[in-house]
């Protein structure tokens, strides 16, 4: 089944680009719309710390918010072990 699509196209788009480098996207929580799992999730990758990420349903500025998502993901650490190999 399709997820639900995010309201502010800038995240939208941040969230299709998790989802092309395998990132998953879980709609739904208490605060937030949801929430992006690093697909390797493993305590190498930056402690384990880093691998969940949540996103806003309102924030204040989603081009800022959009560019974060982006970040968290291009800065994986395993991601970019595999892209040097």
């Amino acid at each position: 089944m399709p997820r639900k699509k995010h309201s502010k196209p800038e995240i939208e788009k941040a969230l299709c680009y998790a989802e092309s480098h395998h990132w998953r996207v879980n709609v739904g929580g208490s605060h937030a719309w949801g929430k992006i799992y690093c697909p390797y999730n493993d305590k190498e990758c930056r402690c384990g710390e880093f691998c969940i990420t949540s996103i806003w349903s309102t924030p204040k500025n989603a081009g800022t918010h959009a560019k974060q998502i982006k970040r968290v993901v291009d800065n994986c650490r395993r991601n970019s072990q595999e892209n040097k190999e």
